[in-house]
């Protein structure tokens, strides 16, 4: 099933980010994965489905485990549902299910795949595009993720405090003439390379900022890891970015808040 390695990046990239905090805590459940970052912003305390849901008491019984762990830590959180993993009927009452526990739909994102992205049509700019560490490019790289997804920078910066984060959530950004713009950002797992935090600050958008360093950062772990096959998980904004790319629609994320 195409929409597994989707599933499965997904939720590695949330165990990536809890792994290396202090609060931060991983779970395995029957049928459901807990990665809780333990912070303020509640999308990175997250639950996750790991296995096929076949009926609507089944799905009952898998929200009630993961908000019953949440409610015993007093943490906000989100459940992040691959909706491939639900079978029939149960898919098309899972937002009623949801909501009977009090969580509220937040968005929906494509997932999408890419076998090998497409060459770009035509030369992107000349960034000079550093990867995240401790100091300055950790400091944009929070700064330029707290504006472009409207969260407050504190937030941002809690769910990446400890710097040992960055080995494995291999981040970039892209300066051009000394600013900061543009940010991406990739995780291994599922047997592909997920993609990440991929953001232009206003004023700096469409202008190849944002391909030319999700570019960079795919290139980087081709080169590292000899992976040419990637997901994300778009938004509006990059969805026909991505298509040019070559990343197909292969499942859809919803994304439920408490």
């Amino acid at each position: 099933m195409r929409f597994e390695c989707v599933a499965s990046n997904l939720r590695q990239s949330f165990r990536v980010v809890a792994a290396h905090r202090s609060a931060g805590e991983l779970r395995e459940m029957e049928g459901v994965s807990i990665a809780s970052a333990g912070v303020t912003f509640q999308m990175f305390n997250a639950a996750f489905l790991s296995a096929p849901v076949s009926t609507e008491g089944n799905l009952d019984l898998r929200i009630a485990q993961a908000k019953v762990y949440f409610a015993t830590r007093g943490q906000r959180w989100a459940y992040w549902i691959c909706e491939d993993w639900l079978e029939g009927r149960t898919r098309r009452r899972a937002r009623h299910v949801l909501r009977r526990h009090n969580l509220v739909h937040a968005v929906q994102l494509p997932g999408m795949l890419a076998e090998c992205v497409l060459p770009p049509p035509r030369p992107l700019p000349a960034l000079d595009i550093r990867r995240v560490a401790a100091g300055p490019v950790k400091d944009a790289f929070c700064s330029i993720g707290s504006l472009c997804f409207s969260v407050p920078l504190n937030w941002f910066r809690e769910v990446f405090d400890h710097d040992s984060v960055w080995q494995d959530f291999a981040a970039y950004v892209g300066y051009f003439n000394g600013e900061p713009v543009s940010t991406a950002a990739t995780v291994l797992g599922g047997g592909v390379v997920g993609v990440y935090n991929v953001a232009t600050l206003p004023g700096h958008q469409r202008r190849g900022y944002g391909e030319a360093v999700m570019r960079h950062a795919l290139d980087q772990a081709r080169t590292e890891h000899g992976l040419s096959r990637t997901i994300l998980q778009s938004t509006p904004a990059g969805f026909e970015l991505y298509q040019r790319m070559g990343y197909r629609t292969v499942t859809s994320i919803a994304v439920f808040c408490s």
